[in-house]
């Protein structure tokens, strides 16, 4: 099977997941437990399957954020709100997002409740191989809900977390640090360098160094875009996910992958269309 196959069916499906991350819904529903600010809600309830933990495991679970950024938010919310009541507020706060953007008719749907197993079919494989994968593997640890809706917005945490951390490996293996991550994707032209920078509150001297690293390495050129070099380890670096995720959907097959894909890409760019992804 095709490495990029899991490439594809990560990337049709994210912005059923992503919208967590933007929907006025989360910032109610982390409010009610008692986060303060999108910041806190977002450190806290990503990473509240790990339990409590410090500020250090996230800022290494994480990887690209400032780490004073992280440690404005934790520990101090496990002070404001247990894990289990940040997750509830959490798979709450996306179904009610979704229910909002997502045509009326579709949260019912024979096409939802498809894709929801094929969704957990990959998931639950993805879950035999937790190793070298701590977010992934706190996430799998978690109860999986009935409703088909809520089934497939937890089975693309999985498997986003699941490959999220098969690429944090990968940037490790090829001596990519964590701003240096950032510098990259926007070399790539996939989203503006400013931002990536600023939501993870890296100061202007940690990317200017960042930036001279890669090039002194030869990866980007003086005006921020890849050179041949740099396009070459990009992609090499995203193979190795590939690689390193594609087990989760051999259970799948390619026609599997594709049905998927075809049953969640109407889903997805409603969330798009919408405005779910900010």
């Amino acid at each position: 099977m095709d490495p990029v196959v899991a490439r594809k069916t990560w990337r049709t499906l994210e912005p059923l997941h992503g919208l967590i991350y933007f929907a006025p819904e989360a910032d109610e529903a982390y409010a009610a437990v008692g986060l303060r600010g999108n910041r806190m809600g977002y450190f806290a309830s990503r990473s509240a399957a790990m339990g409590p933990v410090t500020a250090a495991v996230v800022i290494a679970t994480f990887y690209n954020f400032n780490p004073e950024l992280v440690r404005q938010s934790i520990p101090e919310a496990w002070q404001l709100a247990s894990p289990s009541a940040i997750l509830d507020a959490r798979l709450s706060a996306a179904l009610r997002a979704l229910r909002r953007v997502l045509p009326a008719e579709a949260p019912g749907s024979p096409e939802v409740a498809e894709a929801a197993d094929l969704a957990r079919r990959a998931a639950e494989v993805a879950s035999e191989h937790p190793a070298g994968r701590p977010l992934f593997a706190a996430h799998a640890a978690l109860p999986w809900p009935d409703e088909p809706l809520a089934v497939l917005w937890h089975a693309q945490t999985l498997l986003r977390e699941f490959r999220g951390d098969a690429h944090i490996a990968s940037l490790l293996l090829y001596g990519i640090g964590p701003v240096e991550a950032l510098v990259t994707h926007g070399a790539s032209g996939d989203v503006p360098a400013p931002a990536l920078q600023a939501p993870r509150a890296w100061p202007e001297e940690a990317w200017t160094a960042a930036e001279e690293g890669l090039r002194t390495r030869g990866l980007v050129g003086a005006d921020g875009t890849f050179t041949e070099e740099g396009s070459r380890l990009r992609e090499a670096v995203e193979h190795r996910t590939d690689v390193a995720s594609l087990v989760a959907y051999e259970v799948l097959g390619e026609d599997g992958c594709e049905r998927l894909r075809s049953l969640c890409r109407p889903l997805s760019r409603a969330v798009v269309s919408a405005g779910g992804l900010g």
